[in-house]
């Protein structure tokens, strides 16, 4: 018996799978060959100097090494020859729980008591389901507010150019304007936006760090990306000194920014999984083209207007459909008044994120109702998880409070 073949959910997360291992191993090459003479030399220069050292002050190899050993489980525990700020005071303290619910982890700072340890685990359970949720709401309200300015930028457009009328106001006969019924923010527009707001935020950042920690350009702008993209090394931490020139101003400008840029980088990393995701789907598109020579033939046999296959009566209310019987986005337009349904109809229904991402910046910029009927069966994770999970459902979620 021949197995089925895999949909396209299962060969997406196959097709993604291979390509993040191809991309580790590539990642692990270069950095393997970056970096692995430069320790391989930094390894040799500590070698010779620990026999010099050994050598000239008369102490033996095993004694000296024990002294070292001493010295890392010092610096450890925070112990710094320099004189540093406390760790475990309250803004020290307040730092650390900000590193730990947003997953940043610098571990500059660790529980040594068993207390603590046990704390930190029941803590951070909450506290990093609680600020995810915080930020997906950001995701969510960032790209409200790029819908809506983008809509009025483009409305001002039609203006000069003589197509939307002076008198039309938002809301009022949107449905008689042509310009503006189709009208659709480009999820790219959006990316390039969080984009451009993520690299502005990161210079601006990075100028602060470089004339407060003392730091050059480039390590400012390496700490804003593995900090603001949650990563968190910790060779780099901020405001780690014992005092500085207007601490308390620099204390809350390093706040709002790691704050702001996390927030940033996370609304950019989903819009941009989005677009990752539109690219698999057309990669399976042409692998499947190629592997199956008689795709094209049975494509034409099967999109004809009203072909119908067995079963296509059962499917027929698994597609998703607007208030008055049109499609949710980009299906041809096509409406459901008593049609048979084709296949390619049905295969249109299976929308991708980006389709359901365009179709709220849609509805959000040209203020439509939100009383959407999605009459779609849902398996609990039929409409996905995490961030894309919010995208997907917000429409139904907020139809009967707004």
């Amino acid at each position: 018996r021949r197995l089925a073949p895999l949909n396209e959910d299962n060969g997406r997360f196959l097709l993604l799978a291979a390509l993040i291992a191809a991309y580790l191993s590539a990642g692990a090459t270069v950095f393997s060959a970056l970096e692995s003479p430069s320790e391989a030399a930094a390894q040799l220069r500590w070698n010779r100097t620990l026999h010099n050292f050994s050598r000239i002050f008369n102490i033996s190899p095993p004694e000296l090494r024990a002294f070292l050993r001493s010295y890392e489980a010092a610096r450890a525990a925070g112990i710094r020859v320099d004189a540093l700020r406390p760790r475990w005071d309250f803004p020290g303290a307040f730092y650390f729980v900000g590193t730990v619910v947003s997953t940043i982890g610098f571990g500059m700072t660790t529980p040594a008591t068993v207390a603590g340890k046990v704390f930190l685990i029941v803590y951070g359970l909450f506290g990093c389901a609680g600020t995810i949720l915080f930020f997906n709401l950001f995701l969510e309200r960032i790209i409200s507010l790029l819908a809506f300015v983008m809509k009025a930028c483009y409305e001002r457009q039609l203006r000069r150019s003589g197509l939307l009328p002076s008198n039309f106001r938002r809301g009022t006969a949107v449905s008689g304007v042509g310009s503006l019924v189709g009208w659709k923010p480009s999820v790219y527009h959006v990316m390039l936006i969080l984009g451009f707001f993520a690299v502005t935020l990161s210079c601006c950042a990075s100028a602060m760090y470089t004339a407060v920690e003392g730091w050059n350009y480039v390590d400012s702008l390496y700490y804003c990306f593995v900090t603001f993209s949650t990563i968190g090394f910790g060779d780099l931490v901020s405001s780690q000194n014992a005092a500085y020139q207007h601490q308390g101003l620099y204390r809350f400008g390093n706040f709002i920014f790691i704050l702001m840029g996390v927030c940033c980088i996370y609304s950019l990393f989903n819009v941009i999984s989005i677009v990752i995701k539109q690219i698999l789907n057309w990669v399976l598109k042409k692998l499947e083209c190629r592997c199956c020579p008689k795709c094209h033939r049975s494509s034409t046999r099967l999109s004809r207007r009203n072909a119908i296959t067995p079963g296509a009566r059962l499917r027929r209310h698994n597609v998703a459909v607007d208030a008055d019987g049109q499609y949710d986005s980009d299906t041809e337009g096509r409406r459901l008044s008593g049609e048979m349904i084709s296949m390619r109809e049905l295969t249109a229904s299976n929308k991708v994120s980006l389709a359901i991402l365009q179709k709220q910046l849609s509805e959000t910029a040209n203020g439509y109702p939100r009383n959407v009927c999605i009459n779609t069966r849902q398996n609990g994770f039929s409409a996905g998880v995490g961030a894309l999970a919010i995208m997907n459902n917000r429409l139904a979620e907020t139809s009967d409070s707004r």
